[in-house]
């Protein structure tokens, strides 16, 4: 049975503490592929403006250039609007009908998980996994959703301290891959 893990977010701009999440991942849950799946808009932050999703897109395929078992999914930036994860994981069972689902999702927003538009459906679906933030902390949910910790490594590193530094004329070197780094400059991003 393939299993396949799902990285929804912003990726506004991809880092390394994704990068890191990504690695845990492949290891702890045996994945045969991870796919990362930058949102056109999250519901939960729809007033904020993200950078175009073309320039997410690139940033993240030079970040995930030679990793084999990550790849980039834009089908939630061509259907655009809001991100919905249960239309973007129904769009996995069709691909993938009988793989496991791993869903990735970080300690802050667990709780608002039963919140999630079609949320029993959603729990069906797919096992979500946590990944621990600093200062975040994981509480328990109703039994109807499977969920496990990812262990990995807990980085501070977060993209909208990226962009700050970024506006402030300070160095993003060794929190985003050379690559990101060398295009947020080259493209003049978050300035």
């Amino acid at each position: 049975m393939l299993r396949i893990g799902l990285f929804g977010g912003s990726f506004d701009p991809v880092h390394l503490g994704h990068l890191l999440v990504a690695q845990a991942a492949c290891e702890e849950l045996q994945l045969d592929k991870l796919f990362f799946i930058p949102a056109a808009q999250s519901p939960f932050k729809p007033e904020r403006a993200l950078a175009p999703g073309p320039a997410r897109l690139r940033l993240l395929r030079l970040a995930l250039a030679g990793k084999s078992m990550c790849e980039v999914d834009d089908q939630e930036l061509k259907r655009g609007g809001i991100s919905f994860t249960i239309d973007t994981v129904l769009e996995y069972r069709r691909r993938y009908p009988e793989a496991k689902l791993f869903y990735l999702i970080g300690a802050d927003h667990v709780c608002s998980l039963p919140g999630w538009h079609r949320a029993d459906e959603l729990a069906q679906l797919v096992e979500f996994v946590v990944m621990h933030r600093p200062g975040a902390e994981f509480t328990g949910l109703p039994p109807t959703f499977r969920v496990r910790a990812l262990k990995g490594f807990v980085v501070g590193i977060s993209s909208s301290q990226i962009r700050e530094r970024v506006r402030a004329g300070l160095t993003i070197e060794h929190l985003v891959p050379p690559a990101v780094a060398e295009a947020i400059t080259n493209d003049r991003l978050y300035v």
